[in-house]
């Protein structure tokens, strides 16, 4: 008989004779190792993989960006890199204690706003009730009848453990309980402030604003009210908010370059099949029914058949708040299961709960068996792969697989040995997104959503993909201002080596095939380090997709490729790395959706300028090099110069609409050069014209010419956020310099200006105007102070001094006067 604590026992699959497989190994949470991949699939191509999908109550979160990145990016490397045909299927959560939770409170909050259309005494006597019934439940040390007005000063005496950072108890680090104080702090205090602005003297607050602030506390009010009287047999409660959330976590998936779903299985659809999973369990033996119309999953008897229970994170099996959590905020404890432990796989729906048909009456799923059900309708009796947020281990996926061998499994009352298959081969967790150490999550609040960060500019689609990739799959990311550093970096680096190698491409092109560029070596070195990095990059995605090694490995590629002089570059050999780090990268998810199997692409979306573009601006480009070149020369040739502007015509004859504006360019210039060589214009004017060109014409066209050193010309790239940053700065520098100039210039002139006053006075006058003295001398000189007090010796010298002083600054100015100056 098996025991509770026994080694997990995993089945290695073996191959077909015949087969050739790649030497891809995978860290398998069943093994808690890394296990040689080996499909189901007796020929070795076809891959059967389930992934948990959303819980559609919100919108989607950078955590779920982080297993949904990561999990597309494994997706895809299997699909294009070791080409297998990949079924992949994801599940869409459309109904559980959090949907109904949810759809209830929006339902009957909805409602309630219907019907208060002002801001009277039952909104604000209704929200206030709110207040208090939410502090009482969520922050128990504040006292129950705490006015909002003095909700803030109850806060500090109560939590200011919390509030300053620390635990609330003892002297450990905070967690996720101080976590859900903050929140809850944050979402009184918000209700708090409504109703102060609502009460006070003088202030209206608007009654939008008054509802925004006031909904968090009011919807778990009116739902503790109504909530069970609600008709739930109106599915439309629910399917409102899921539908909604459900289309939005597309949106986001989209923006973030996922690939969609093989199959989307939504809980909702399979309500007969989950019915019909869970009667065979209890036919099996390993669930019963309770008389109230719950059935719950026997642990003990899984165990007696054999079948360990908890085998991905045995460790947690005795953890009684992961176990609650699993059985949802809804689930009433109940006296009648035969252990603590035994988890629901159907619930007896409760007023205000949706509800289907079952043999024990009205009900609906328990959390886990809906993934174990539409997985096996699906995908059959065993799948290759099962992944989700490494949150979902236990309980989530330990009580999917013991639900599911259960259901393959021979009745419990054979159970001498393993009667059933293994519903799983590997199962893969994606390691957790976290701030400031903390896990980021719905029920913190501590979130901040996919298309809040995307339409705000904080990260791009490819930026937070670079992210994950340069993090293992399975390990949590911290964010922190050093990966991001190192993201931008790796980002910066790829764009800048594909901009240069995407030049030199169609450089090749625009001079009919010609390249500055050797073709012929003895020694190719950027060749050998391709090979090498090939290799490299083979081995780590074998080594379960080690991606931060992957992506060290193109780094250093380019690396090597910076460190090399252009005269030892293989032309051939810069477009053949070009290329495959595009497939690489592209294989990533870092392209959009450019096909990876095009082996002839070089670059990704954002190095290439538009394509209506790229017949008049690469020749405009070459010509302007040209005269560039001619204009720098000791000795110009304006008939050179001309000859090039007649000669240099666009690589299309057919122009468009979208092409219009670049011909525009290309004819203004060519047109300026002739004009200017006819006059034989200096040079200066030339290079004039050049920069106004890069920086004016094209610029406005989105388009950048970055100047190189001769002989290589100018590079073509689009104008990007970068760009845009560095010109912003440059300007910002400029402007401050001429702010400061002409501040210097103005203190310069204001300090003249005032010499200038004081040399207009007569030195013999200089003494006479300050009402300090009575008597002067001849020459001016104070004899005795405005008292009659003779000036003393020693006074009179340094007024001597003075006066001397002003003699020559005044003599100065009148022959200026004299001469003409100011």
């Amino acid at each position: 008989m098996a025991t509770a604590r026994q080694q997990p026992q995993w089945v290695r699959p073996e191959s077909a004779p015949g087969v050739q497989l790649p030497p891809l190994r995978i860290y398998n949470s069943l093994t808690r190792q890394k296990n040689d991949f080996v499909p189901v699939d007796s020929k070795g191509k076809k891959v059967t993989w389930y992934a948990c999908g959303p819980t559609v109550y919100d919108d989607s979160h950078l955590g779920h960006a982080r297993n949904y990145i990561s999990t597309d990016i494994i997706r895809r490397i299997m699909k294009d890199y070791f080409k297998f045909d990949v079924t992949f299927v994801m599940n869409i959560t459309d109904v559980d204690d959090k949907i109904i939770l949810r759809g209830r409170e929006q339902h009957l909050f909805r409602q309630f706003t219907e019907k208060h259309t002002k801001l009277d005494d039952t909104v604000v006597s209704t929200a206030h009730a709110a207040f208090d019934h939410y502090m009482k439940k969520n922050l128990p040390l504040i006292p129950a009848d705490t006015a909002p007005a003095e909700y803030l000063t109850e806060v500090t005496r109560a939590y200011s453990r919390v509030t300053a950072g620390r635990a609330l108890e003892g002297d450990g680090p905070p967690g996720d309980h101080e976590a859900k104080i903050k929140m809850h702090i944050k979402t009184a205090s918000s209700a708090a402030e409504a109703l102060q602005l609502a009460k006070a003297t003088g202030i209206v607050i608007p009654l939008d604003q008054f509802y925004a602030k006031s909904e968090d506390t009011l919807v778990k009010y009116l739902d503790s009210l109504y909530g069970m009287s609600i008709d739930a047999s109106d599915h439309t409660v629910f399917t409102k908010l899921t539908k909604q959330f459900e289309h939005r976590f597309f949106e986001d998936m989209g923006a973030l370059n996922m690939l969609y779903p093989d199959v989307l299985t939504r809980v909702t659809e399979f309500g007969p099949q989950i019915v019909d999973f869970v009667v065979k369990i209890v036919k099996n033996g390993f669930a019963y029914a309770t008389t109230d119309g719950d059935v719950y999953f026997d642990i003990q008897a899984f165990e007696n058949g054999g079948l360990p229970y908890a085998r991905l994170e045995p460790w947690n099996r005795g953890n009684k708040a992961l176990q609650a959590d699993g059985e949802g905020a809804l689930t009433a404890k109940s006296s009648k299961k035969r252990s603590e432990a035994d988890f629901a796989v159907w619930k007896h729906s409760k007023p205000g709960e949706p509800s289907w048909p079952s043999p024990w009456g009205p009900g609906r799923p328990g959390w886990h068996i809906e993934c174990s059900v539409m997985a096996s309708e699906t995908l059959g009796k065993t799948m290759d792969i099962h992944s989700g947020g490494i949150d979902l281990a236990f309980p989530h996926h330990d009580n999917e697989l013991a639900q599911s061998e259960a259901y393959w499994s021979e009745p419990a009352h054979n159970c001498s040995k393993h009667g059933g298959s293994q519903w799983v081969n590997y199962f893969m967790h994606m390691g957790h997104l976290s701030i400031q150490g903390f896990k980021m999550s719905k029920s913190l609040k501590n979130f901040t959503t996919v298309r809040e960060v995307l339409s705000r500019g904080d990260w791009t689609p490819r930026g937070l993909r670079v992210v994950f990739l340069l993090g293992g799959w399975k390990e949590g990311v911290e964010v922190t201002d050093e990966l991001v550093k190192a993201g931008l970096a790796w980002e910066d680096k790829v764009q800048n080596f594909m901009l240069k190698a995407k030049d030199l491409d169609m450089s090749a092109i625009v001079t009919n095939g010609s390249s500055e560029t050797n073709t012929e070596h003895k020694n190719d070195t950027l060749r050998e380090k391709l090979t090498q990095a090939q290799k490299t990059m083979d081995e780590a995605l074998c080594d379960s997709f080690n991606t931060p090694v992957a992506m060290r490995t193109i780094s250093d590629l380019i690396s090597e490729y910076n460190s090399l002089p252009p005269a030892n570059l293989n032309r051939e050999t810069v477009l053949d790395t070009a290329r495959w780090v595009t497939k690489i990268v592209t294989i990533f998810g870092l392209d959009g959706i450019a096909d990876p199997n095009d082996t002839s692409r070089i670059g990704w979306t954002g190095v290439e300028i538009p394509s209506p573009a790229q017949p008049y601006i690469y020749p405009l480009s070459h010509l302007r090099d040209e005269v560039r070149k001619q204009a720098r020369s000791t000795d110009i040739s304006y008939t050179n110069i001309k000859n090039l502007a007649v000669h240099t015509s666009p690589t299309t004859i057919k122009p468009t609409e979208e092409s219009e504006p670049y011909a525009k360019a290309f004819t203004h210039f060519q047109d300026s050069v002739k004009s200017l060589a006819e006059e034989e214009a200096p040079a200066k004017d030339l290079l004039g014209l050049c920069d106004q060109l890069r920086d004016t014409h094209l610029w406005n066209l989105g388009i950048y010419l970055e100047d190189r050193e001769p002989p290589l010309g100018a590079m073509i790239r689009p104008v990007d956020k970068q760009l845009v940053l560095a010109r912003n700065e440059k300007e910002e520098r400029e402007k401050s310099k001429l702010e400061a100039k002409v501040k210097r210039e103005a203190e310069e002139a204001e300090k003249k200006r005032q010499a200038d006053e004081r040399a207009k006075v007569s030195h013999l006058d200089m003494f006479k105007t300050s009402g300090e003295y009575s008597v002067w001398d001849g020459e001016g000189l104070p004899l005795k102070d405005r008292e009659g007090v003779e000036v003393s010796k020693a006074k009179g010298k340094k007024l001597r001094k003075d006066w001397e002083r002003q003699k020559k600054l005044h003599e100065a100015w009148v022959k200026a006067q004299e001469g003409g100056g100011v």
